[in-house]
């Protein structure tokens, strides 16, 4: 069900990294929306874009961003996918994104402000943003266990020391992760991006058991971009950098190939949980009550 969404309108995607822009097009399509896809150049896999109708625009041509949406007569806009930030020198700005930077100035600094900026930008120019979950809500991150293997008592220590850390971490918008094992934070996420934090604490993990990536949306975040996103990847950089599992917040995150991270969380042995962050939140005040 698409209920802010108008079914006679062309879906535009803003095309970052990873599956997410493509699974985003075929769930689209399955209900019957034209799909238009604007990929960024350097950011998107072409071939995970050249099934749908499609366009390339760099980074920094704000111009021709525009035109080509406008050309394809997209109305509405989805933002999908990761992107990592180049050098202001390497963007090669054109006039408008001179502009807007100029506009926003301290704000660019961090993820999240300089995505709203963007939406408010595009607003501005007639189009209607909306998040991802709203045109396919199947992959939100549903709460709870999925699979066979839950978290242990240990592995929430871990959990809940995570949503802490990765929670100050949004508030200043720096990154939505955390690694944490035996209560340490080994590594947090910042502009390397998930997958690269998953190789740091490769080399970070301490002996014994446990390890949780732990991925909690900013506090502040404006929740049609850039929600937390996992996938049979993210799963498989997990068992590769030895942890024991995976927990993310449930509702405000997005969960690709679920039928097949159940498959491979079962058969290596990991968890995979869906975190209620008002129900953590009441666990955290009865154990305090109870002191």
């Amino acid at each position: 069900m698409v209920a802010t969404s108008q079914s006679g309108t062309t879906l535009g995607i803003i095309a970052g990294r990873g599956k997410l822009p493509a699974e985003l097009a075929r769930a689209a399509a399955g209900l019957g929306r034209d799909i238009f896809i604007l990929a960024l150049q350097d950011q998107a896999d072409e071939s995970l874009v050249s099934d749908f109708p499609h366009g390339w625009v760099r980074l920094g041509d704000g111009n021709k961003a525009l035109r080509v949406l406008r050309d394809a007569h997209v109305e509405e806009l989805v933002f999908a996918g990761g992107v990592t930030r180049p050098s202001l020198l390497s963007l090669r700005l054109d006039a408008r994104a001179t502009r807007f930077l100029a506009k926003v100035g301290i704000r660019a600094l961090g993820d999240d402000s300089l995505l709203t900026a963007i939406i408010h930008e595009f607003e501005a120019e007639g189009f209607k943003v909306i998040g991802a979950d709203t045109i396919w809500s199947e992959a939100r991150m549903p709460a709870g266990q999925l699979g066979k293997y839950a978290p242990t008592d240990g592995d929430w220590q871990d959990i809940r020391r995570g949503v802490e850390v990765a929670s100050a971490l949004g508030k200043v918008d720096v990154g939505q992760g955390v690694v944490v094992q035996q209560g340490i934070v080994l590594t947090v996420e910042a502009a390397e991006g998930t997958d690269a934090m998953l190789k740091r604490a490769a080399t970070l993990k301490r002996k014994g058991v446990g390890g949780t990536l732990v991925k909690v949306a900013k506090p502040q975040q404006d929740r049609r971009v850039d929600l937390p996103t996992i996938g049979l990847d993210t799963l498989l950089s997990v068992e590769q950098a030895g942890l024991k599992g995976i927990a993310v917040e449930a509702g405000n995150a997005l969960l690709l190939d679920q039928a097949q991270v159940i498959t491979a969380a079962d058969r290596t042995g990991l968890f995979v949980y869906g975190i209620d962050l008002t129900q953590l939140n009441q666990d955290a005040s009865s154990d305090t009550s109870a002191v």
